[in-house]
């Protein structure tokens, strides 16, 4: 793959990754105010009384890939050590500007804790970013295995954020199996009409084979060897990570309330349509995978609430993972939308699509 493609995949991990960081900071970004105060006094401010290794881990971590991803860029034109440096500045500038803004969301809380949280974590990002990141994602183990597994043409990239953003998906804990592009949740929007058991099963399971189809087949015109057991792979792994998202943020007893007969028959029948679209050419495959992300959209915003989801989020407290929880909303929301246009701008070399 040439070295242009690889600059992009980095340049678009990094473009994604810090828009995703602005979200999640100034979550739900509703009512702005100014209360009065200074937005520096944080600066000065005694650090918080009450704070946990989890609060102090989490604002490492959320801007370790950050300064990872920057000084990763910047080693296309930059030494180890201005690489770095410039990684670790950017990533203390981006934080301070959202510590700033924070001051006028009546729900957020700017903290010099914070700051200096998320500037370690750069650091320690950039570091190994200027050390190893051109190896890791251009050069390494990594880079060769998604030559040779990869298409080469125009979108590739895009593609595989596209297949990360679905896998990240699958941790919302509102979104039923595989259904995503649901505006009304993202507009506090009322059901369009009332829930009725043997109806709802029958959405859910149309709902869980189109977006099963769809994603299925995103996932397949992306890969030019192995790609149905691959397909299958990452399939599996949406899974077991809508199995993890349940156990962790509403109990270890509500680790496998998705499968309901509604799901488990969806899995079923999109898995059988995935295998047999998969032997169709590339240009039939896209028009079945839009129309099956077009189905998937048009039906989560037409289903009615599910009153399962409904009483198991009645009690769960979002708490430290609420803007986690705001984030992987709107990706949710959103990925049918970015799906649909990548499938008309992507182009696989011809000879790479004839399989």
């Amino acid at each position: 793959m040439a070295n242009g493609a690889r600059t992009h995949l980095t340049l678009y991990l990094t473009g994604s990754y810090l828009l995703l960081i602005i979200y999640a900071s100034l979550y739900p970004l509703t009512d702005w105010h100014d209360s009065g105060n200074n937005p520096l006094d944080f600066l000065g401010a005694m650090w918080p009384r009450y704070y946990t290794g989890f609060d102090l881990a989490t604002n490492v971590a959320a801007y370790l890939p950050f300064g990872f991803l920057c000084a990763t860029a910047w080693r296309r034109r930059l030494a180890p050590m201005p690489a770095w440096l410039l990684a670790t500045l950017l990533g203390g500038a981006l934080s301070l500007v959202l510590e700033l803004l924070q001051n006028y969301l009546p729900n957020r809380v700017p903290s010099n804790l914070d700051l200096a949280c998320n500037t370690a974590g750069a650091l320690l990002g950039g570091w190994l970013g200027a050390l190893r990141g051109a190896r890791m994602l251009d050069q390494g183990h990594l880079a060769g295995l998604r030559r040779q597994l990869m298409m080469n043409g125009y979108g590739v990239d895009i593609g595989v954020l596209l297949v990360a953003a679905w896998l990240m998906t699958q941790l919302s804990p509102e979104s039923l199996l595989f259904g995503s592009g649901n505006l009304r949740q993202l507009l506090d929007l009322p059901p369009v009409q009332p829930f009725l058991a043997e109806r709802f099963v029958d959405l859910e399971t149309l709902i869980a084979a189109a977006g099963l189809l769809a994603a299925g087949l995103v996932i397949s015109m992306l890969l030019r060897r192995h790609a149905r057991r691959l397909t299958l792979g990452l399939l599996l792994c949406a899974v077991l990570i809508k199995t993890a998202a349940h156990a962790l943020l509403m109990g270890p007893a509500a680790a496998l309330g998705w499968i309901t007969p509604g799901n488990s028959l969806g899995i079923g029948v999109g898995l059988l349509l995935w295998f047999s679209a998969s032997f169709l050419n590339f240009t039939l495959q896209r028009a079945v995978a839009a129309l099956a992300l077009l189905l998937a959209t048009v039906m989560v915003n037409v289903a009615p609430e599910n009153p399962y989801l409904h009483n198991m989020l009645q009690f769960w407290n979002p708490g430290q993972f609420l803007n986690f929880n705001g984030l992987t909303r709107l990706v949710s929301s959103l990925w049918p939308f970015l799906a649909l246009p990548w499938l008309m701008i992507y182009r696989p070399r011809k000879h790479d699509s004839d399989y």
